[in-house]
């Protein structure tokens, strides 16, 4: 089976024999299973290993075997599995969409998210897993109702701490580990971990009551061991049956329906306060404020927002290690975060402190601070760094988005600019919708964050196809600019102008008005992104309108000035434009080189709508060539990316001539029955494999 986006292993998988046996049976004969246990019980540890298993064994996770269509190639598909966080999601508003970015859909259409989730998965063999479902039980519910009603071979599997009380649901209930044999043993694998293995009989008898006292729940086990750091094992055996006088909070740390806990879930508390109480009150106060964010974060952004009082800067590093040595903070590669029962822990204790409202600010200050200097780079040579930085802040833009619609809508509009380009190309087109309509709403008058919000939410309704949209927001973004003379905006208006003139085949307009704006801005010193858009429209229109020599000129022009820069996301498209040209000029070999590129820079940044234009362009490149099994691949590459896309056209109208008469030509050299199975073969293939493949200067004629 083909896996997508599944966390790695970290740590060694102990015991749950009977629990893998029933889950991975449950996988093969059931379509929702629900994972139920208490807080830091494993059930996520266990759902992943389960995964991992299955991946191994390469099987499908169903007995729902798609059939291929009368005539077709017998299909390929295995099976894929996803995973999808959800803790860190704090309402249901963006759940659809999370799971969508999760399955690596990146919709360009006008359907809300769960339309594009049941459109995109239909008949695909997929098991899901949803992770951490609790606070959102019934819109998981909803949602994985409609999912497992349109797609038949859909298999879901959640972890939660209640079940989700959908049809048909089998939950598994995950105990405890047993404390004297598969406790014991994931406590001393922890313990050599940290440097002190248990090898004494007295040592095991030792950690055989402990373990028991902690009732065989991992989370408590593996807290308990981070302590044999700074303490012995007496030590910590004492500590836990001496007990502590910790806060009960029943809305945080066991499920929110039943305040009379089992024993396991005073284990935790008892170990999550523990850990809490033997922190140095620097770390106390590191923890608190480090739930203010919603998913992992690094060590800068930590210090950024965390800093204050006592914690300055190297108290903070200080304080991060210790609570890293201490395993309240998980830490891989250069990035941390808390696990959900600990977050919570620590966001009482936030409450408590009254900072609540004063981190989150401060926490959106910074986010609000990065989009600016995102925005401020992006013409140049660390634009690809910041495509991967602002995928990196998803969830902290959420949140602060989330924060500042209700404390400084004004702030919320600005964020929502800023990083609306770089979610655009991206594939959250939803998102962008959704957080620019609500922060629009929240403000009035003029001001340059309205005209950067007018014209990117006009550019996200253009791309999911909504044309009229296109024209709509260009005036709406002139005349906003013009209330504050921001040239820049009108450049950007004539830009989005010109691309809804484009996308209806209309080049001489989408010419007039890049012209216009470039005349009126010509004195501008140095690149500008208005004006490099409109440039760039230019090159398009040029091209549309059949005037191939100036189109090329130009678009190398530009091309050279992207390299001089350093920039990717406008090279790209004029890599793309070079490879239409070349088709239309009938130089296959020039067209498939500049296709290939256009790939690379797409790759880099994560732009899926331009890598799906760029493979379709390479693969007619191949067709012209007369290469027809690398065309056939290439354009069942293409289709997989347009799945991902879901845009309804498929770029502009003067290269759908192109690529029919491409896939025509390598049908016929192939016959229906060859095309088809290379085709279908690289439509299911490994999306990274099939990208690395299309961008080798010279592929095999395989997958």
């Amino acid at each position: 089976m083909q896996q997508q986006n599944i966390p790695e292993e970290t740590t060694s998988f102990v015991g749950r024999a009977a629990e893998l046996a029933q889950l991975t049976a449950a996988l093969r004969e059931q379509r929702l299973i629900t994972l139920v246990g208490g807080a830091g019980v494993g059930k996520s540890r266990l759902a992943l290993h389960a995964l991992h298993t299955l991946h191994s064994l390469h099987k499908p996770p169903g007995k729902h075997v798609p059939q291929p269509r009368p005539g077709a190639a017998p299909r390929e598909e295995t099976g894929t599995l996803y995973w999808a966080d959800l803790w860190p999601l704090r309402t249901d508003e963006l759940l659809a969409a999370t799971v969508a970015d999760a399955l690596g859909i990146f919709d360009h259409s006008p359907r809300i998210p769960l339309d594009a989730l049941c459109g995109w998965v239909a008949d695909r063999t997929v098991l899901l897993a949803l992770d951490s479902c609790e606070h959102l039980v019934p819109y998981c519910c909803h949602l994985v109702g409609e999912l497992l009603t349109a797609c038949p071979n859909l298999t879901v599997l959640a972890t939660s701490r209640q079940p989700l009380g959908a049809v048909r649901e089998a939950v598994l209930p995950v105990p405890p580990l047993a404390p004297a044999t598969e406790g014991v043993t994931l406590f001393r694998q922890r313990a050599e971990a940290v440097g002190r293995p248990l090898h004494a009989l007295a040592d095991r008898r030792l950690a055989t009551q402990l373990c028991t006292r902690l009732d065989g729940v991992p989370l408590a086990l593996e807290l308990a061991a981070a302590q044999l750091r700074h303490h012995t094992l007496a030590e910590t055996a004492d500590r836990i049956r001496s007990g502590l006088d910790l806060p009960d909070d029943p809305g945080h740390l066991g499920p929110c329906d039943n305040p009379r806990r089992p024993a396991r879930h005073s284990a935790v508390r008892t170990a999550v306060g523990w850990s809490h109480e033997l922190c140095r009150p620097t770390e106390r106060l590191l923890w608190a404020r480090l739930t203010v964010f919603p998913a992992a974060f690094d060590a800068a952004l930590a210090e950024q927002v965390c800093t204050g009082g006592p914690l300055t800067g190297d108290e903070l590093r200080s304080a991060l290690a210790g609570l890293v040595h201490k395993s309240v903070v998980t830490a891989e590669d250069g990035s941390y975060r808390l696990l959900d029962t600990i977050r919570e822990y620590g966001r009482m204790w936030l409450r408590e402190l009254g900072e609540s409202h004063q981190v989150a600010a401060r926490h959106a200050a910074a986010v609000v601070e990065l989009s600016r200097k995102a925005r401020a780079e992006w013409l140049g040579a660390r634009q690809q760094t910041w495509y991967e930085r602002m995928e990196e802040l998803y969830h902290d833009v959420r949140e602060a988005l989330r924060f500042l619609l209700d404390s400084d809508p004004a702030a919320a509009l600005e964020l929502a600019g800023n990083v609306a380009f770089f979610w655009v190309c991206c594939g959250h087109l939803y998102e962008t919708h959704h957080y620019l309509e609500l922060a629009l709403a929240c403000t009035d008058g003029p001001s340059g964050a309205r005209t950067q919000g007018l014209w990117t939410l006009g550019l996200a309704r253009l791309l999911q196809g909504d044309h009229e949209a296109g024209h709509t927001f260009a005036e709406l973004t002139r005349q906003a600019a013009l209330a504050t003379r921001d040239e820049e905006g009108l450049r950007q208006a004539a830009y989005l102008e010109g691309l809804a003139a484009l996308f209806t085949g209309r080049p001489l307009a989408a010419l007039a008005a890049a012209d216009a704006a470039l005349r009126d801005t010509r004195a501008t010193p140095g690149p500008a992104f208005g004006s490099t858009l409109c440039r760039l429209v230019r090159v398009f229109a040029l091209t549309g309108a059949g005037r191939l020599k100036e189109a090329r000129r130009e678009a190398e022009t530009l091309r050279e000035e992207c390299v001089h820069l350093g920039e990717f996301w406008t090279r790209s498209y004029t890599d793309y434009q070079l490879a239409l040209i070349a088709l239309f000029e009938n130089r296959a070999g020039a067209a498939g080189s500049h296709a290939r590129d256009m790939l690379d820079a797409k790759r880099r940044i994560g732009d899926r709508f331009g890598i799906a234009l760029g493979l379709e362009l390479l693969a007619t490149a191949w067709a012209q060539q007369g290469r027809p099994e690398l065309a056939a691949l290439a354009y069942g590459a293409g289709a997989q990316h347009w799945d991902m896309v879901g845009h309804p056209q498929r770029g502009t109208p003067e290269v759908a001539p192109l690529r029919d008469e491409g896939q025509a030509r390598a049908r016929t050299e192939l016959g229906d029955t060859a095309y088809e199975a290379l085709f279908r073969r690289a439509l299911h293939a490994d999306r990274d494999q099939v990208l690395a493949w299309a961008t080798h200067p010279d592929p095999e004629p395989g997958l």
